[in-house]
């Protein structure tokens, strides 16, 4: 099996526009999720590393696509958080607009991963996003974060409304996930090996 050194990981770049989107033959992940539910960290997890990506204490921060190169074999792609109110209307539109064109290119992504929060049921933005998503026609990989956070009788229903929410296609895997104990990373890190 493909193996990856995740302690071999470059940030390369910020893209602001469709100009700097890096095409590629190496495969892409590409990271989506709205502004808090701990993408940053779940990025930062699967890198074991501390702040590797950027986690903001105030959510919305990321407002470019950021590129990170991990061993020399895969990208990861940081997409910027999405649904954050304090954001103003021009920004959230320059970021709808900069997804649009990311969304609209193919062959930017080999696979995406897209991040909910465990503990609620997924916004009209998640829903849309998981829309993009599907429509790509790339695989997709949905996260469940922040599963230490719901007690054991909880799980099972919240994993089964946000597959419902989202209408996620049964072999679409939807991983319980918990950055902070390190839950779901290796089933994470196995999909993403597939790519290589």
């Amino acid at each position: 099996m493909a193996n990856l050194n995740v302690n071999r990981a470059e940030f390369i770049r910020s893209a602001a526009n469709p100009k700097q989107f890096i095409r590629t033959s190496v495969p892409t992940v590409v990271f989506a999720g709205k502004s808090n539910v701990g993408k940053s960290s779940v990025i930062n997890r699967m890198l074991n590393r501390k702040n590797f990506a950027r986690v903001g204490s105030e959510p919305g921060k990321t407002v470019h696509v950021n590129y990170f190169f991990i061993d020399e074999k895969v990208y990861f792609v940081d997409l910027p958080g999405y649904g954050f109110a304090k954001v103003s209307q021009a920004e959230r539109d320059r970021w709808g607009k900069l997804m649009e064109d990311f969304f609209s290119e193919p062959g930017l992504m080999s696979l995406g991963v897209m991040i909910v929060d465990a503990r609620h049921k997924p916004t009209a933005d998640d829903v849309t996003m998981a829309e993009w998503f599907k429509n790509s026609g790339r695989p997709l990989v949905v996260v469940a974060n922040k599963l230490d956070k719901l007690k054991k009788s909880e799980i099972e229903p919240n994993l089964q409304l946000i597959r419902d929410t989202l209408s996620l296609p049964e072999d679409v895997l939807l991983i319980p996930f918990s950055a902070e104990k390190a839950q779901g990373r290796e089933v994470l890190l196995a999909e993403i090996l597939k790519l290589l």
